[in-house]
């Protein structure tokens, strides 16, 4: 039996390795169980400039739970690992090489893949044909519906999501109904994260207040405009200068431009709150720990639940609102992390308890895929039935809700009535097939009572 991990990020490495320590996946070769072996790749889009799980030297123990690793780029480079996309006809000589070269016995194959709708995972599920597939989750992402419908072959193998339970109380949507849902102790899960704990910034502990600031820088992913980010920045020191501290620690984002931090420290400095920047490798969960911050505040980042949850820190976030209503399309999968950090963070949030935010998830889950998700509906309408226009417009554009006949949707135009789709296609579109039909059927019989 061989258990292959393909991992890309350090918070799905840490999941792995704390669902491994708390014996969650099976005993190891150790043990005489499996040989674990570890497939790391690159997922940045230049990653050159990035230092990837294989080769980060504070990531060195956590590598080490693992008898092998086979760094992906080995076999795959030049080729970026997220646009492997091999021909079908391909697929069985792939196995084949990959069996060869990682010495592998494909008959008793467990796959435990993140990003699972896209390449380089989704390719392996498809390489190996008869491998039991884990998802192994990757922050708040994880509570999001898958974004394409999986072929069924691949589908049907997925047993088990193994996901940090940094949400407690709520399940995650990306393995589907049928998947086992997994939650990684909080225990495990930090014990896993301080061993990756590089040193801190020395500097700046010294007793004075801070609150911990997180930067993302949004407009690289298209979410908003540079001016929109800057303004959104300031808007976090603003939210940061409500818990009064002495200081303010920004941890911006590696490929964030100068002009971010710039913005955010002259609204710091005119609230009259000193101002450090960090750029060094330590996570932001440790980080928090190490400035033992009063809170720390972010957009929709998924350190935020963690500090929460693990380290019991307090949390801020500014501006999901806005993100939320500006986001596209409608199935854009930052949805969900942004409206989960939105409804954890609002004051007076009406979804503390994790039944109501489970609700939630699966409502705007259903709303973003209601073919993937279709077994959600009820959810959504049980939802929706008891929201006031605020609270409903604040997760769910009209449009869609139009689009998928939930309540709260906008009353239809008679000319809306006329266009939309019934059973395909368009409702005059069907009248006008319905008139076709009949003059063709009066035709065959009035050339039966001629004779013709």
């Amino acid at each position: 039996m061989t258990q292959l991990f393909a991992l890309h990020s350090a918070y799905g490495l840490a999941t792995a390795v704390a669902a491994i320590d708390a014996g969650l996946v099976g005993s190891g070769s150790r043990d005489g169980g499996a040989e674990r072996i570890l497939v790391p790749f690159t997922s940045s889009r230049v990653p050159e400039t990035a230092v990837g799980i294989a080769d980060d030297p504070v990531l060195g123990s956590l590598r080490d739970r693992f008898d092998r690793v086979e760094p992906l780029e080995d076999l795959l480079g030049p080729r970026h690992p997220s646009s492997w996309a091999p021909a079908d006809a391909d697929l069985p000589m792939l196995q084949r090489l990959l069996v060869r070269a990682w010495r592998l016995d494909p008959h008793g194959l467990e796959l435990f893949v993140q990003s699972p709708q896209v390449a380089p995972a989704r390719t392996l599920m498809e390489v190996f044909p008869q491998a039991r597939i884990t998802i192994v989750g990757d922050g708040l992402m994880t509570y999001s519906p898958m974004r394409v419908r999986m072929p069924y072959p691949v589908a049907a193998r997925i047993e088990r999501v193994v996901h940090a339970d940094v949400v407690p109380g709520v399940r995650p949507l990306v393995g589907g109904a049928d998947a086992e849902i997994v939650p990684v102790p909080s225990g495990s899960f930090a014990a896993a994260l301080r061993e990756t704990d590089a040193g801190g910034p020395e500097s700046v502990r010294d007793g004075a207040s801070t609150v911990l600031v997180l930067g993302q820088y949004l407009s690289a992913l298209g979410l908003m405009t540079a001016a929109q980010e800057i303004d959104l920045q300031r808007q976090l020191i603003d939210r940061a200068a409500r818990w009064s501290p002495q200081r303010i620690v920004f941890k911006p984002h590696p490929a964030a431009p100068p002009l971010v931090t710039a913005a955010v420290r002259a609204q710091a400095t005119a609230q009259g709150i000193d101002f450090v920047e960090y750029r060094g490798p330590l996570a932001a969960e440790l980080l928090a720990e190490r400035l033992d911050a009063l809170a720390v505040v972010a957009g929709f980042s998924t350190a935020l639940p963690t500090v929460q949850t693990l380290f019991g820190r307090a949390i801020g976030s500014a501006g999901n609102d806005a993100v939320l209503a500006t986001l596209a399309p409608f199935e854009n999968s930052n949805r969900i992390p942004v409206a989960l950090v939105d409804a954890l963070t609002r004051e007076d949030s009406p979804y503390i308890e994790p039944a109501r935010l489970q609700l939630l998830v699966d409502a705007v889950g259903y709303a973003m895929q209601p073919e993937i998700v279709g077994h959600l509906r009820g959810r959504a309408e049980e939802l929706l039935d008891g929201l006031d226009p605020e609270e409903r417009d604040r997760y769910f554009a009209p449009r869609r809700l139009a689009e998928l006949r939930l309540p709260g949707a906008p009353s239809e135009s008679a000319l809306r009535r006329m266009l939309r789709p019934a059973g395909g296609v368009g409702r005059i579109e069907e009248w006008r097939l319905t008139a076709l039909g009949a003059r063709r059927r009066a035709g065959r019989a009035w050339r039966a009572i001629r004779g013709r």
